[in-house]
């Protein structure tokens, strides 16, 4: 119980983080070459509040610079998320690039950013140590996005377990710090749970097993924002059960 109390916490610091999911104000489309960005009519790209005009962002095919007015510009940095940032109070800029789509995630480090998270209490009878089988032939399926058109995925493993007589293949499609991510629906969600998913990301797999503990599920940013673009669970991911465990709908 120490280890998930210490998850818990390690889950409500990242959604409270300056680059977390509880500040995002804007999500805008950028076009190659200059564009200008403020509160203004006549920028490029419109805020919804802030300067008139907070600077001008260069992207090209090797990046984007930042300008603040009458400044000199400086490139967007890796982050620790992976997504290239730059910082100009009040805001936090974060280029965002799914699937040749290039955005920028704007981020207002004013806005207050506590929040409330409440779970089923924990079982440890929904702690599952699953078969992690290979394919025979790695394939990509089509999978929808909440907030974007659907995209192709790579899948080249599946987790297998039975539960209450169902066969199970959770298919992992997308990878977070090189830890299979799962994207799972259930008997729960839109009721207790959010709807439109949950995510699962497990320790890595070993010796052909991966212990999937579904305490650990957790609402996707689209929970908490719609600034934000979420992968929808594949058709296989949609368990024909409910799933009494993990993160609960937010109350926000």
């Amino acid at each position: 119980m120490e280890v998930f109390a210490a998850w818990k916490a390690d889950r409500k610091s990242a959604l409270e983080a300056e680059d977390g999911w509880l500040n995002p104000i804007a999500r805008l489309s950028l076009r190659t070459g200059v564009n200008t960005i403020g509160s203004g009519p006549e920028c490029d790209l419109r805020l919804p509040h802030g300067p008139s005009l907070l600077g001008t962002i260069d992207f090209g095919t090797d990046g984007a610079r930042f300008a603040a007015p009458g400044g000199a510009p400086g490139y967007f940095e890796p982050a620790p998320g992976g997504f290239p940032m730059v910082r100009c109070p009040p805001f936090l800029l974060e280029l965002h690039d799914p699937g040749g789509d290039p955005a920028l995630r704007v981020r207002d480090l004013t806005l207050p950013r506590g929040v409330v998270l409440d779970y089923f209490p924990y079982d440890p009878a929904w702690v599952i140590e699953a078969e992690w089988a290979a394919m025979d032939t790695p394939t990509e399926i089509e999978i929808g996005q909440s907030g974007a058109p659907d995209t192709a995925v790579a899948v080249s493993h599946e987790a297998r377990f039975t539960h209450r007589g169902h066969a199970i293949r959770l298919l992992p499609t997308h990878w977070k710090n090189g830890n299979p991510m799962f994207v799972i629906r259930d008997e729960t969600s839109g009721r207790k749970t959010y709807a439109a998913s949950r995510f699962l990301i497990p320790e890595p797999a070993r010796d052909g097993k991966i212990t999937l503990d579904f305490n650990r599920l957790h609402n996707p940013p689209c929970a908490f924002t719609d600034h934000a673009i979420c992968p929808l669970p594949p058709r296989s991911n949609v368990l024909p059960f409910a799933v009494t465990a993990g993160e609960l709908m937010p109350d926000l």
